[in-house]
């Protein structure tokens, strides 16, 4: 039988943050993750803000801004026309600015941090059972351990939610989402996120640091592996015309369901969730992950508190802080993804009430704030 201060199950970025945050200040922490090595392909794509303000705690944020592309601009269209323009320069923070870096590299960060720290992820091993009183956990190979404390960071598919009985309330959109990373030739905006309404659904475009542009849309039926005649049909019926974007090599395509549900609680007795085990949402504005890292920095100061004395009472704190900014998240990428998604009769009203809403200072700060994720400090 092992032993340790803190098991966390699940090494994505929301794990491995974990994990960094408790090596970092001393805590014995062990990792486990079901899948032989982390994956390279992957549906993140930005670091905000907030995000990049915590993990300063971390030492691993100046590393992500430099191996990302910046852009200090959210820009949201109907093909040609401009409705809403965000700017982030004028926010007070260290980090004004949205970094777009796939998945896997900031990944790739946070492990070698962790590794730093004398951390290791064992691979390939999956969690079988917990007891949540006794902090008891199996693992597939029948390795035992015995843990003061079991984080779920293993996805929306939990085990350790599962296993601890925890409710995920919530439901699943109606659209399917088609996700590709493409080589393109074309005029597309060297660091713009865009997020186009158009007839037939949203579309959203970001460029990635290695020569590619992340590609996302909502569409009745995504095909498992989208081809370029696809991707391209997307891009000519709901892109920009002025500037048409030629699609010539698809390095990795996919397609998924969104759901959104926040769960009934972050905790039962030694075991917590944080990071899409805790909720899932829309991908409107890319906060996922972000969220994720969030839930990560703010359990590890409540774990280190307990393990060092505390009460834990404390550990009750990290649910009541951080399961409102879920639902808040949720409600926000909520409507972003509904008003986008209007009847089609609806769209020429809904483009005229969003030109006249980005002519208020206060509608675009607001915007700024929640994209950047400075509101949830």
């Amino acid at each position: 039988m092992l032993s340790t201060d803190v098991l966390v199950v699940g090494a994505g970025p929301t794990g491995l943050t974990l994990a960094g945050m408790l090596a970092q200040r001393g805590v014995d922490v062990t990792v486990i993750d079901r899948l032989a090595e982390g994956a390279n392909t992957s549906r993140a794509g930005v670091v905000h803000s907030r995000t990049l303000e915590v993990l300063d705690e971390l030492g691993v944020a100046e590393e992500i801004v430099a191996a990302g592309l910046h852009s200090d601009r959210f820009v949201l269209r109907d093909r040609d026309t401009v409705l809403v323009e965000v700017r982030f320069g004028g926010l007070p923070t260290k980090y004004p600015q949205m970094v777009f870096i796939p998945q896997f590299q900031t990944e790739e960060i946070l492990l070698a941090r962790f590794t730093a720290l004398g951390g290791t992820v064992l691979r390939p091993r999956a969690l079988v059972t917990l007891d949540a009183e006794t902090g008891a956990a199996t693992l597939d190979d029948g390795t035992e351990i015995r843990a003061r404390y079991i984080v779920g960071a293993d996805g929306m598919h939990s085990t350790v939610r599962e296993q601890a009985g925890i409710g995920f309330t919530g439901g699943t959109y109606a659209d399917s989402f088609s996700l590709a990373d493409v080589r393109l030739r074309g005029e597309m905006p060297a660091a713009e996120a865009g997020l186009y309404f158009s007839r037939d659904g949203i579309l959203v475009t970001a460029p990635l640091p290695n020569g590619t542009v992340r590609v996302v849309a909502t569409v009745d039926d995504a095909p498992e592996h989208p081809d370029v005649a696809y991707i391209q049909g997307l891009l000519d019926a709901r892109g920009r015309r002025d500037h048409r974007m030629v699609v010539e090599e698809i390095a990795w395509g996919s397609r998924f369901r969104v759901h959104h549900r926040v769960a009934d609680s972050y905790r039962s007795g030694r075991v917590l969730l944080a990071g899409d085990a805790a909720h899932v949402h829309s991908p409107a504005g890319g906060q996922g992950m972000n969220t994720g890292i969030q839930d990560a920095v703010r359990l590890a100061g409540a774990l280190v508190a307990v393990l060092g004395g505390a009460p834990e009472s404390v550990l009750d704190g990290y649910t009541a802080s951080r399961r409102p900014v879920a639902e808040q998240v949720v409600a926000f990428t909520d409507r972003m993804t509904r008003v986008a998604t209007v009847p089609r009769a609806l769209r020429p009203l809904r483009n005229l009430l969003i030109r006249g809403l980005a002519t208020i200072p206060a509608f675009r700060r607001m915007l700024a704030w929640r994209l950047s994720g400075l509101v949830y400090r």
